[in-house]
């Protein structure tokens, strides 16, 4: 009788326990993975990998894209807790440096955002064929709008979106993602890095902007 109770009582947590709406969280601490990035409203995509330090508040974020003949390739450091972020250029061994917004730390969800729904990537008829994920949305100081889907276990980041008014839509999707860092040297800028002044007259970099930072650059070489 007391085994039926225990169970009893246990079923009864579960069923409370997942009739609760989803709350706000974040990733592991450290991650390595894919990226690919649609800017410019859909005319540009690039890919690439990223690597993600949460206890350093940092990232690393190195994309390329062919466009036409042209083929480019942006390597950025973000360090969130310097409000600072590099944009790295091996080929002429020079950096440019920029003052980052840290309000949207990209593994996670924001405690402001708001619960847009929660859908199977897939299928939820057997398990193994479906995965389940939050979608939150949520708006920046200047009024621009985001939009992010992690995983419900895990807490893992799937797409990030973007819209301005100003740059239209960015899009980040991530995939292959392992726990851990391959390389903790990733989050420290190259020696030529060292003598960059802070950008003058320009507007932090956020997570979108600086991700999407690719479009600038090639229409500055058209």
């Amino acid at each position: 009788m007391n085994s039926v109770c225990v169970l009893s009582c246990f079923s009864l947590v579960l069923v409370a326990a997942s009739g609760q709406a989803p709350k706000p969280c974040g990733a592991p601490e450290l991650l390595t993975g894919g990226v690919s990035v649609i800017t410019a409203s859909g005319l540009m995509m690039t890919s690439g990998t990223v690597a993600y330090d949460a206890l350093g508040q940092r990232l690393r974020a190195r994309h390329y894209g062919n466009f036409g003949n042209l083929t480019v390739a942006v390597d950025e450091l973000m360090l969130y807790n310097q409000e600072v972020m590099y944009e790295i250029n091996w080929s002429a061994q020079k950096c440019r440096k920029f003052p980052l917004d840290t309000y949207f730390m990209p593994m996670h969800v924001p405690e402001d955002a708001l619960l847009l729904g929660q859908t199977f990537l897939g299928s939820s008829s057997s398990w193994g064929m479906g995965l389940l994920t939050n979608t939150w949305v949520g708006q920046f100081p200047n009024n621009d709008t985001y939009l992010s889907t992690f995983t419900e276990i895990g807490c893992l980041p799937v797409t990030l979106t973007h819209y301005s008014p100003k740059t239209g839509w960015t899009t980040i999707s991530t995939y292959n993602w392992v726990i851990g860092l391959s390389n903790p040297e990733d989050f420290f800028p190259p020696p030529f890095c060292y003598e960059a002044k802070m950008e003058k007259f320009v507007k932090p970099q956020n997570f979108f902007s600086a991700m999407g930072s690719l479009a600038t650059t090639v229409q500055s070489m058209k």
